[in-house]
């Protein structure tokens, strides 16, 4: 008896069918800009599949949330991710507080948001940015909102992580789901909070069984500010 083999076709897609956006048509066009080796690094280990979740902990300008963004930028084009989420504590940094924000969540958000919207104008022509806007690719979430939340085939960046408890963060890094990809970007040194989780967390997965998860750890310092020749000053005369 001749058994007839079963063309590609045929055969039963095995792969687990996971609610998520459709991936970008589009070709984003991302702008070329100098890195240091070391962001250089992230941004390939972002992009690794076998990556789950980043820490990075750097002195103001050291491009976290820069490296970050750009790296979920080619995450879309690589058509690994549909959109981008960003998470931030809706914490002020100044002494005289401004109270509460008038408006929808989207108004209250708005001024946490900025700078993933001054990032994505650095790295992407208006055109670019007007799109992920049409198609709704960029999200902006405070870390309230985020129990229940369940993230599949997502990119989120939490910035100013040091703004965040303990349990905030764990809130945070167990809402990943398949397919996703979450880095956590903070400073240590500019914690608004008394009961700040970042430095604590971090210490805890930096080491060879959370690598072995896909889990990684970068520390930068002042050799990686891109921010200007003025913050590098200002920052190793602070460190004096």
């Amino acid at each position: 008896m001749t058994i007839k083999k079963k063309t590609s076709s045929e055969v039963k897609d095995q792969s687990p069918k996971i609610h998520q956006m459709s991936k970008i048509k589009k070709t984003l066009s991302i702008k070329d800009i100098h890195l240091t080796d070391k962001q250089i690094d992230l941004i390939a280990k972002i992009r690794d599949k076998n990556t789950n979740l980043i820490f990075i902990a750097g002195p103001a300008g050291s491009a976290k949330t820069y490296t970050s963004i750009l790296g979920g930028l080619h995450l879309l084009n690589d058509k690994k991710i549909g959109e981008i989420i960003y998470v931030r504590s809706a914490v002020e940094s100044a002494d005289s507080k401004l109270g509460f924000l008038p408006g929808e969540l989207d108004d209250k958000m708005s001024p946490y948001i900025q700078p993933l919207i001054d990032k994505l104008n650095e790295l992407l022509p208006s055109r670019d940015i007007e799109h992920l806007k049409k198609e709704n690719r960029i999200h902006g979430f405070p870390v309230n909102f985020l129990r229940g939340l369940n993230w599949n085939v997502k990119f989120i960046v939490a910035d100013e992580a040091q703004n965040m408890t303990k349990n905030e963060l764990v809130t945070l890094i167990t809402r990943v789901g398949k397919f996703s990809k979450l880095i956590v970007c903070g400073d240590p040194d500019q914690s608004d909070i008394n009961r700040s989780g970042l430095s604590s967390i971090i210490k805890l997965f930096n080491d060879e069984e959370s690598r072995k998860n896909g889990i990684y750890s970068y520390v930068f310092n002042e050799d990686d500010v891109l921010r200007s020749d003025l913050v590098k000053f200002i920052l190793k005369k602070l460190k004096k």
